[in-house]
C-alpha cells in the first residue's frame, strides 16, 4: 500500500486501514474499487478514483443512500490482470463490499468479472470496451460503449469525414482491449470499401516502434489505426514522424490520458481519438463537473475521471431504487437504469448490461486537444 499513498485522500486512506480490522457500523454501505493506481496505465486508475471519491463525497454530503454512508475501500491491482482478480477476491470474501467498481483495462476487468459472477456481487466497470466483459454474467455493468460500436464510429469517421480509403493497424497483441477494437474497425472500413494495406503488432511496454512503421510506411497507408494506451500510442506517434510519416493517425479512448501529450508533443497534431465526453462540452452538467474536479484536484478531469464519477452515481442510484444492498436486488436496478443524467451524456443500460450513449471525437491541434464531433448511437 505504501507505494500509492500519495494518490489517495486522507479519508480513503484511513478506510484501507480500517477495513483491515473490519470495524464498519451498521450505518455504512462498503462499495469496493480496484483498479491501476500504479504500473503502466496509472493515471487510468488514478483519474477514475478522483471521479469516483467525488461522487462518493458528494453523495455522503447530501445524506448517504438508504440513510447509510457510502464507504470506499480501494486496492491497487498495479495495472496487472493477475492482480486485479486477487484485489477483488480480497474485496468481497476480506471486506465483505456490497459492490464492485472497476476496471479501466478490459483486460482486468475480464480477470475480475468471473470473481464477481461467482460470488453474486455485482460490477460495474467505468471504462472497459471490449464486449466480452459483460458476456462474464448477469452481475457486470459497465458505463461506457463497447469496442463494436468505438470501432465502427472511427472507420466511419476515416471513410466518411476524413475522406480516406487505405489505412493500416498497429495493435498491442496482449491486449484484449486493443486486438478487439482492431478487429471492429477493420470490419467496418472494409465493409465501407477501404482497404487495410497492412496489419503490423507489438506488446505493452515496447518503446521501440520503427521496424514496425517502417513495414507499415511501405505500404503506403493513408492513415494509422493504433488502438492501444497512451504511452505506447504516443511513442508510436512519436516515431512516425520521426520516419515522415506525416499522415493521420487515429486511436480509441485508450488514448485519453493527460500523459499523451506530455509524452507526445507536437508530433500528435493530426491526430485523432474517440472518447466519453469533452472539457469543452459547454452544458451544465460537464462544466460542474468540470469546475468541482478542479477545485478538488487541482487538475483537469479526463474522461476516465468522468466515467469514474458516471459509475459511482449509477450504482448508488441503484441501490437507491433496489431499497436494499443485497447483490440480486442492486444487479436488477442496474439493469433497468434508463436514460440516466451523466457527465458522459444520457446512459441507458441495454439488456446486455451495456450502456447505450454517444461517442466524442477529440482532434490535436497545435499540440492541443479539441473537441471535434458529437456522434450518437
Amino acid at each position: 500500500m505504501k507505494k500509492f499513498l500519495g494518490i489517495l485522500s486522507a479519508s480513503t486512506v484511513l478506510v484501507m486501514f480500517i477495513s483491515c480490522g473490519g470495524n464498519h457500523s451498521q450505518n455504512e454501505i462498503l462499495i469496493g474499487e480496484f483498479g491501476s493506481l500504479t504500473g503502466t496505465t496509472a493515471t487510468f486508475g488514478q483519474s477514475t478514483h478522483h471521479g469516483l471519491e467525488l461522487a462518493v463525497d458528494e453523495t455522503n454530503i447530501a445524506g448517504g443512500v438508504l440513510g447509510k454512508k457510502i464507504v470506499l475501500i480501494v486496492e491497487d491491482d498495479q495495472s496487472k490482470p493477475e492482480e486485479a482478480a486477487t484485489a477483488v477476491t480480497k474485496l468481497i470474501t476480506r471486506d465483505k463490499v456490497k459492490a464492485v467498481i472497476g476496471e479501466v483495462a478490459s483486460s482486468r476487468s475480464l480477470a475480475a468479472a468471473p470473481i464477481c459472477q461467482q460470488l453474486g456481487i455485482p460490477m460495474v466497470s467505468p471504462a472497459s470496451t471490449n464486449p466480452e466483459v459483460t458476456k462474464k454474467g448477469d452481475y457486470i455493468f459497465r458505463v461506457c460503449y463497447i469496442d463494436p460500436f468505438q470501432g465502427e464510429i472511427l472507420a466511419r469517421f476515416l471513410y466518411n469525414s476524413l475522406g480516406l480509403r487505405k489505412a493500416a493497424t498497429l495493435k498491442d497483441v496482449k491486449n484484449d482491449y486493443s486486438v478487439g477494437l482492431a478487429h471492429y474497425f477493420k470490419e467496418t472500413f472494409e465493409g465501407l470499401g477501404g482497404t487495410v494495406v497492412a496489419e503490423q503488432a507489438y506488446s505493452e511496454g515496447d518503446s521501440d516502434f520503427k521496424a514496425q512503421l517502417t513495414a507499415l510506411k511501405a505500404a503506403e497507408p493513408e492513415a494509422i489505426f493504433v488502438p492501444g494506451y497512451y504511452i505506447e500510442a504516443a511513442l508510436v506517434v512519436k516515431q512516425a514522424r520521426e520516419l515522415n510519416m506525416t499522415m493521420p493517425m487515429l486511436g480509441g479512448d485508450g488514448w485519453d490520458s493527460s500523459k499523451l501529450l506530455e509524452v507526445g508533443g507536437l508530433s500528435l497534431n493530426n491526430t485523432y481519438y474517440s472518447t466519453h465526453y469533452s472539457t469543452d462540452d459547454t452544458s451544465w452538467a460537464v462544466q460542474n463537473f468540470v469546475a468541482k474536479y478542479r477545485s478538488r484536484f487541482n487538475e483537469m478531469p479526463d474522461a476516465m475521471a468522468a466515467l469514474g464519477y458516471d459509475a459511482g452515481l449509477i450504482l448508488f442510484d441503484a441501490i437507491r431504487r433496489a431499497g436494499s444492498t443485497d447483490g440480486p436486488a442492486i444487479r436488477d436496478a442496474l439493469g433497468a437504469t434508463e436514460n440516466f443524467s451523466g457527465v458522459t451524456g444520457r446512459i441507458t443500460i441495454d439488456k446486455e448490461r451495456n450502456a447505450h450513449k454517444s461517442l466524442v471525437i477529440i482532434s490535436v491541434v497545435d499540440g492541443k486537444l479539441k473537441y471535434k464531433e458529437t456522434i450518437q448511437p
